[in-house]
């Protein structure tokens, strides 16, 4: 892949334009010259396809004590508290924020003044849960976009394929001698060529790594690219065991990766095994409405014991107008496969949705390295935990990247660096087997869902461990000979974040939250988070920069 030449200074550049990366841009675009990379179009994102909502205390039966003490029950102790405090008691303002910019929140009645529709979710003690009918995030992704194109201070760089960060060592006698992020090197894709960004500030935000997993709700694009960028740089990155099964995605061969919002259990939907008996007051005394993990490992379970590939989801019993006026899409949507849902029972499965672990940051969105940045889904804030609360995934996405923000202004000062032609490709030339990647691409994910899934063993995980380490050096060899493409990038990326998990899997000596594990059934009395750093300068392009 031939480099440009061309090296683009800005002030800030934002890798991901879901609603974390938007909410920063916008924010800083205050203080200076913003660039948002974005791997497809750019309302491509995690966020587009969020149905569900944002999880924000708004009506006077609700409150932060009780938003707190549901998020730190879902979380299974490992909660950072604090954080959760600051998330909680940022929901109004981010609603407020929102709606500010424009979107549009269903309510209760045709009137723009009435109160807000809550929907209340799975963990949830109340209904707290603002949403767009249930296609929140594409409104959410309208309001932003056309703020962020209003706005003459960013540019927005589609079909930009993130590959690494650019890196600078501390000047001699510094401590350690750590790099700092000074930009991103990027494939654009439409060109052919890798550009470099340079910048002072660096905000991740590209989303999950759902695609590490063989069957997952998340898009194409949630290839866990910013933790595998921060982690070959040495950032911290932290409980990444933590995936997150969203317990219904239609299993039907003409859907793919289409959920169920847990919304429709909150109004009232069951779960029924294929001879229709319901099983989940068996697990749990809120049956239906138990958090994702509970839900998850006990459909899994009924599925292995049964032999059955699928459940049931049931909501005839919510009622057909309310359905239709709740859920308009997802009704929709079925019909066109010829499930109606108003009187059919929809067959579901679990699959990959949400990971509550990521680049380790503070309160204001600061990583391990001088820089960095990071948000929304790809970044870990603590307020998760072991399991990540229904719908305080939006609200993390405003509330924290508003923060970083803040921060980043703060402390941003000028880049006083020169480079030459920074991106090399050496003696790399185009790659006629393309099957090697497609191959890899699919052994790692199926291997990550049969040995690293929603119920683990240490037999299992060693087996993936072996394995993915053969995986890994096969893939660093191929990105050694061959030009980059996206194809390649992504591969790369989602068998970092594969080792991650597994070794992050392997630390923890318990079950807790969404890491079961067959072999230690037990809570430790200790909730510890579990740490992995990268040496740096290992796997990353060499910096040629220079103060």
């Amino acid at each position: 892949m031939k480099n440009s030449g061309e090296v683009l200074r800005f002030d800030f550049i934002v890798v991901g334009s879901g609603l974390a990366g938007l909410v920063f841009a916008l924010d800083v675009a205050k203080k200076g010259a913003v660039a948002v990379l974005t791997k497809r179009e750019v309302k491509e994102s995690n966020t587009l396809y969020a149905q569900g909502g944002i999880a924000a205390v708004t009506s006077g039966d609700d409150s932060f004590d009780l938003h707190v003490r549901d998020t730190l029950q879902s979380g299974a102790g490992l909660c950072r508290e604090e954080a959760v405090k600051v998330l909680v008691e940022g929901g109004p303002s981010a609603i407020e924020y929102l709606s500010n910019l424009g979107a549009m929140f269903t309510r209760s009645n045709a009137s723009p003044t009435s109160p807000l529709d809550l929907h209340r979710e799975g963990g949830h003690s109340t209904r707290r849960v603002v949403h767009t009918e249930d296609l929140t995030g594409k409104e959410l992704e309208r309001a932003l976009i056309t703020a962020v194109k209003a706005e003459k201070n960013i540019k927005i760089f589609e079909n930009h394929t993130a590959i690494d960060m650019v890196l600078r060592s501390k000047m001699e006698g510094e401590k350690n001698g750590v790099e700092e992020v000074i930009g991103v090197f990027a494939l654009d894709t439409s060109a052919g060529e890798v550009r470099t960004f340079m910048a002072p500030a660096t905000f991740l935000a590209t989303g999950g790594c759902g695609k590490v997993y063989l069957y997952t709700s998340n898009p194409d694009v949630s290839s866990g690219d910013g933790m595998a960028m921060a982690y070959r740089a040495g950032a911290r990155i932290t409980n990444m065991e933590f995936m997150q099964f969203h317990p219904t995605i239609v299993y039907h061969p003409a859907l793919n990766s289409f959920l169920i919002s847990e919304a429709v259990r909150g109004e009232g939907a069951v779960l029924r095994l294929i001879n229709g008996k319901t099983f989940m007051e068996n697990y749990h005394p809120m049956a239906s409405l138990a958090t994702r993990d509970v839900v998850a490992r006990a459909i899994d379970t009924e599925m292995k014991r049964r032999g059955d590939e699928f459940v049931y989801l049931d909501a005839t019993g919510i009622g057909a107008e309310k359905i239709r006026e709740k859920f308009p899409n997802i009704c929709k949507t079925l019909l066109d496969i010829g499930i109606d849902m108003t009187r059919e029972f929809i067959p579901v499965v679990p699959a990959a949705h949400h990971i509550c672990g990521g680049v380790d940051v503070d309160l204001f969105g600061r990583t391990s390295i001088k820089g960095l940045y990071a948000g929304g889904e790809n970044a870990c804030t603590g307020v998760h935990g072991a399991n990540r609360l229904a719908s305080n995934s939006l609200l993390e996405a405003v509330v924290f990247p508003r923060r970083a923000a803040q921060k980043v202004i703060e402390e941003w000062g000028p880049l006083n660096v020169r480079c030459n032609n920074p991106w090399s490709s050496g003696d790399a030339t185009d790659s006629d087997e393309q099957v090697v990647i497609t191959q890899n691409w699919d052994e790692v994910r199926r291997l990550m869902w049969n040995y690293v899934g929603i119920v683990r063993s240490d037999k299992r995980l060693v087996r993936a461990q072996r394995r993915i380490k053969l995986f890994a050096d096969e893939i660093k060899e191929y990105y050694r000979n061959f030009l980059v493409t996206s194809d390649l990038i992504e591969l790369r990326n989602i068998t970092a974040c594969a080792e991650l998990i597994i070794e992050s899997a392997l630390q923890r000596r318990e079950s807790r939250g969404l890491h079961y594990n067959l072999d230690y059934p037990f809570l430790l009395p200790d909730a510890k988070e579990t740490n992995v750093v990268h040496p740096v300068g290992s796997q990353v392009q060499p910096s040629v920069f220079s103060s």
